[in-house]
């Protein structure tokens, strides 16, 4: 056995020194994009997310197996943006502290050579880039189980910054100890939302324990790390932070409980050849006005994602639409669309056209 068991090591010995070969001569390849486009004079702009995106979908085309897409998307992500940091590294400003599935979405999106800046308040991730202080910034847009964050919806209406990617992450909530036993546990911390989210599971596994809410999963993972008797539900970012193992794995009681988030920038994508476009629009206040609004989408036999609707805070019982449609907006059916509704809406603003979700 040892005999075969060391004729495979020295294979994969093997293949890690070609792979670091492959992984620096690609890396040189990416400082070489940089070299010429600065030669071209082509600054500013170094992220191109409908190049990653066309990359990721390629590479899932290619994969046989046995890894799985999804991990092979998270290697070359990781490889993307440890090339990228060669050329100029990004800073990207999330939702804080670290430790939060911001935090994991910022870091799924942009990978771990990337450089995390976290904000106290959604307003903050917006102020952050707009001021030229963050490149990017991630912010949660919609729940599956709990809906729209109504405050990055007031924030899209009235900010410069454009959609430039989305970033969808499934929530898996982990109750993390230093405890052996669940009947070591005397009492649990987290956020009031995840609380809520594990609410059956505290019930069945955990009964007459004391829940305590906190600012965040991370703070709850924080104090978790120091008090003796005590858990945390926090996601993989908390317990990586913390150094926190989970007693117990996935303990959310919807197990498909994801969130998805925006990427904003001074700029949206070109075309990856699937795309989104996101637009705000409002309609006259008249019998009809929605329908005839949307006419323009069907007639041209666009496909709608999202259709969310959000009191305007300009005047009583008027409402703005934010609508989320399959297509770049320099398709020419979205962009004859999007003239059409133009000129039918009481306002319209196109947010950004993006690549879709890479899983």
């Amino acid at each position: 056995m040892l005999k075969e068991l060391g004729v495979v090591r020295e294979r994969i010995d093997a293949l890690d020194a070609k792979m670091l070969e492959l992984l620096n001569e690609r890396a040189r390849c990416a400082q070489e994009v940089g070299e010429i486009k600065a030669r071209h004079g082509e600054f500013g702009q170094i992220y191109r997310p409908e190049r990653e995106a066309q990359v990721l979908r390629r590479i899932q085309g290619l994969n046989g197996g046995p890894l799985p897409d999804e991990s092979v998307t998270f290697f070359f992500r990781e490889v993307m943006s440890a090339c990228l940091s060669l050329e100029s590294p990004l800073t990207v400003a999330c939702l804080g502290p670290l430790g939060t599935f911001s935090e994991g979405a910022a870091v799924k999106h942009f990978g771990h050579a990337a450089r995390l800046a976290p904000q106290r308040t959604i307003d903050a991730v917006f102020q952050e880039v707009e001021a030229g202080h963050a490149h990017y910034g991630v912010v949660p847009v919609e729940n599956s189980t709990e809906g729209a964050v109504g405050r990055t919806l007031d924030l899209l209406l009235g900010s410069p910054l454009k959609v430039c990617g989305e970033v969808v992450l499934r929530i898996h909530q982990h109750l993390l100890t230093r405890e052996p036993s669940l009947d070591r546990i005397t009492k649990v911390y987290s956020h009031a939302q995840s609380l809520a989210q594990c609410h059956e599971w505290l019930n069945r596994s955990l009964p007459g324990v004391p829940r305590i809410s906190v600012t965040s999963n991370a703070e709850a993972a924080r104090l978790a790390a120091e008090e003796d008797g005590v858990a945390a539900i926090a996601g993989q970012p908390a317990a990586e932070r913390y150094s926190l193992p989970a007693l117990v794995q996935n303990i959310e009681d919807e197990p498909n409980n994801t969130t998805r988030f925006l990427v904003m920038g001074r700029h949206d994508a070109g075309p990856s050849g699937a795309d989104k476009t996101s637009l705000i629009i409002s309609a006259a206040n008249r019998p009809g006005a929605v329908h005839e609004l949307l006419a323009p989408l069907a007639d041209a036999g666009v496909s709608m994602t999202r259709f969310e609707s959000r009191p305007a805070k300009a005047a009583l019982w008027e409402y703005m639409f934010y609508v989320d449609i399959e297509g770049h907006r320099d398709a020419p059916a979205i962009k004859q669309a999007l003239t059409d509704l133009v000129s039918r809406a009481a306002y319209m603003k196109v947010l950004g056209s993006y690549p879709q979700a890479v899983y």
